[in-house]
């Protein structure tokens, strides 16, 4: 079949291609295809000469707008300072109570603070601040060394029992491994603190639980306070509560007892700065529902 000649079925042209008497329909490129082409040639040339686009070496052509990205950056960037430094200066200046007072400012700490926590704390004490088991729960509101704004913001500072020359110190000392107390004496002191809390089943040994408050009179109370809760000078909790950092279960309590605890809080004084750190702490607090 010859180039030119029409398919008599279609009616179109034909290639002049043949494959086992299947001929070949001669279909063009439709004309949108070379019209979108065209546009996007014409584009292109003209934002190469618009626009920065050809490295050139060591620099590159400037385009005749003379856009530049960096510029645009580095204005944003000086915009967001400006903005942030507003808030942060108004932040610098006014007292916990007043900023807790403030809604605006208080939505800022919100969302500063969340970042912040994310970055810095979420880690051990958990995304929504609910801690672990050797973590604080930052939502129960019980607080080793006061839960005062001031109390939590020196706390962020310093630590506890971190490398810092005015960190908090703290220590459960380990009553069975030094060899203070015997087993039945652990016995008895474990089963009198679980006599303490709010949800303490009923007491079924009246002569352990005696043995158990004069061992704890004894070793216990001069940190627990007498009536065992707690003493925030010198971060030792409240027995009392629901709140236990390594587990209130018997084996848990028995386990603190025998071995002991030394939790680690780091410093952040010198990773935070202290507008970042008045924020953490107003954030922080809002996790206890502890703010205004």
């Amino acid at each position: 079949m010859d180039v030119g000649d029409r398919d008599p079925v279609t009616g179109q042209l034909t290639t002049g291609h043949e494959w086992n008497g299947i001929t070949e329909l001669y279909t063009p490129v439709p004309r949108i295809v070379f019209f979108f082409l065209f546009v996007t040639i014409l584009f292109s040339i003209v934002y190469w000469v618009l626009m920065p686009a050809w490295p050139l070496g060591w620099t590159y052509t400037k385009g005749i707008l003379g856009f530049d990205q960096k510029a645009v950056v580095q204005s944003q960037l000086a915009e967001a300072g400006a903005e942030q430094s507003a808030w942060t200066s108004r932040i610098d200046g006014m007292d916990y109570a007043a900023i807790q007072a403030d809604p605006e400012l208080m939505k800022i700490v919100h969302e500063a603070g969340a970042t912040l926590f994310g970055d810095n704390c979420a880690v051990c004490h958990g995304t929504g601040g609910t801690g672990g088991k050797g973590f604080p729960d930052l939502t129960a509101g019980a607080w080793l060394w006061g839960g005062e704004p001031e109390a939590i913001a020196e706390t962020l500072r310093v630590g506890i029992n971190a490398p810092h020359e005015e960190t908090r110190v703290s220590q459960m000392l380990s009553f069975g491994r030094d060899g203070i107390l015997v087993r039945d004496q652990i016995d008895d002191v474990v089963g009198y603190v679980q006599s303490l809390g709010p949800s303490a089943a009923a007491a079924h040994d009246e002569e352990a639980l005696a043995r158990g408050a004069e061992v704890f009179a004894g070793n216990c109370a001069a940190c627990h306070g007498e009536d065992a809760k707690g003493n925030r000078d010198l971060g030792a909790p409240n027995l009392t509560d629901a709140s236990w950092i390594y587990g209130g279960d018997r084996q848990s309590i028995t386990s603190t007892v025998y071995s002991g605890h030394q939790g680690l809080m780091p410093s952040w004084e010198q990773r935070l700065t202290p507008t970042q750190r008045k924020i953490l702490t107003l954030y922080v607090l809002g996790l206890s529902g502890e703010t205004q």
